[in-house]
């Protein structure tokens, strides 16, 4: 049997106080807070500048033009959806790592009568925590340390980072802006592919090919001759292209998906979709990727690694909206509301005589603001001094016009940023009544036109 002893019976141990060890020179750390190449050095970002600038401004409430966050909720019956997930158990635990089975078969339903074929829900799809973590799923699973990954410029900012996060470099392939761009309107279709840039890009260490299509921020839909260029030298090199799709319910023109063009781009292609553009739930971070098997289960792989799973109840609320969508005549809807929301608001650059680009789809419109003269004697933050002059139109925007809009050199590497200089990225998904708020303040640039 067990004894009780007092504790006096204990012995008691030679306790001798705390001594931190002595340090070397080979172990003193000078900078313990030093973060990561991969996080440091880096600019302060545009988003940062942007939401600054308009907290500090005069005019309030700022009209934020910039972000593409939509100004309204998701459809009835998604957010009906997410409402009866949150009271069910499953649906408040973990998903599967790769995706609710529900969401998946919704997707693969959605997507084979494009594809042309039935897409394997278990194989060929897998769910991310949003478009962006899914695309950084896709760095990660194939980028490694000395690959090459071709950006066309303009391109999404997230871009880069994930990229770079995953050990990648970069070669940019910059669309050629309309030549008259500054002085009519032209079509997002005017923005020109350089097929001979583009093979000069490729070398024996390229791995992957980011394409864009519906674009942002530009709004081009790529036409089948440009697709072709860009899969056929994917082909011919055994490069992977990763398509980010996010905007392909929203196209105003016809719209070709990269993968159908033939089996064997088929092979090499990650489909990138979301949730939050489709349903206008951007906050909820719920989106996919489509690909053949040999590439998805890496992907998934990835994504096991960095997040796990995604919420949960959100993905049967996706579900529910795929599956319902094309009964309730949703996806024609959303087009057509959108279309009519771009040409209400574009209607201010007509009036002001300032040149834009008609996008052929999303929910961006580039204008040109050649026209607009910049007071010299400005007093320009230390933020915006020495950034190219978008930088400086966009401050200028909010801090004299209340109206908040994106600087498009964001959206390219240094080298190429005189390309859009002259260029802000406005997002038309608002209530219509934002659209003309803004409108009547950007009315107050006549005053700043070139004669």
């Amino acid at each position: 049997m067990f004894q009780c002893l007092r504790a006096s019976t204990l012995a008691k141990p030679n306790l001798k106080p705390f001594r931190a060890p002595l340090t070397t020179t080979a172990m003193v750390r000078s900078d313990p807070y030093r973060p990561a190449a991969r996080v440091a050095g880096q600019k302060q970002d545009v988003w940062t500048i942007i939401n600054e600038a308009a907290t500090n401004s005069p005019i309030q409430p700022i009209i934020n033009m910039g972000q593409g966050f939509f100004g309204y909720n998701p459809p009835k019956f998604v957010t009906d959806a997410a409402k009866e997930a949150l009271n069910r158990v499953d649906c408040n635990q973990y998903s599967p790592t790769k995706g609710r089975p529900r969401l998946k078969k919704a997707i693969a339903n959605a997507y084979s009568p494009f594809m042309g074929r039935q897409v394997n829900p278990d194989t060929e799809v897998t769910i991310t925590t949003g478009a962006n973590e899914g695309m950084l799923s896709a760095f990660m699973a194939f980028i490694e340390e000395g690959d090459e990954v071709i950006l066309f410029e303009p391109f999404f900012d997230q871009y880069i980072s994930n990229i770079r996060m995953a050990g990648g470099s970069i070669r940019y392939v910059p669309l050629s802006p309309p030549k008259n761009g500054s002085t009519k309107k032209t079509s997002s279709a005017d923005w020109t592919l350089d097929t001979k840039a583009l093979e000069n890009a490729i070398n024996d260490k390229t791995r992957m090919v980011v394409l864009n299509t519906p674009h942002n921020p530009i709004g081009k839909i790529f036409s089948p001759p440009e697709l072709e260029t860009i899969c056929d030298l994917c082909v011919q090199n055994k490069i992977i292209l990763l398509s980010d799709e996010v905007y392909d319910r929203l196209p105003y023109v016809p719209f070709t998906r990269p993968a159908t063009l033939s089996p064997e781009i088929a092979d090499l292609t990650l489909t990138v979709g979301s949730a939050g553009k489709n349903f206008y739930c951007t906050g909820w971070r719920v989106g996919w990727l489509l690909g053949p098997e040999h590439l998805i289960k890496h992907v998934s792989a990835a994504h096991t690694r960095i997040c796990f799973s995604s919420v949960s109840p959100l993905q049967e609320a996706a579900a529910v909206g795929f599956e319902r969508a094309d009964e309730l005549g949703f996806w024609e809807q959303s087009k057509q509301e959108m279309k009519a929301k771009m040409a209400r608001f574009c209607t201010i650059f007509d009036d002001l005589g300032l040149p834009y680009s008609e996008p052929e789809g999303g929910y961006f419109v580039l204008a040109n603001f050649s026209k607009v003269a910049l007071p010299g004697d400005y007093s320009w933050p230390e933020q915006v001094r020495d950034r190219p002059r978008d930088f400086k139109l966009a401050w200028f925007l909010i801090m004299e016009l209340g109206v908040a809009a994106i600087p498009s050199t964001e959206f390219y590497a240094p080298q190429n940023q005189y390309l859009a200089e002259d260029w802000l990225r406005f997002a038309v998904c608002k209530e219509d009544d934002v659209l003309e708020g803004a409108k009547e303040r950007l009315r107050g640039l006549r005053r700043y036109m070139k004669a």
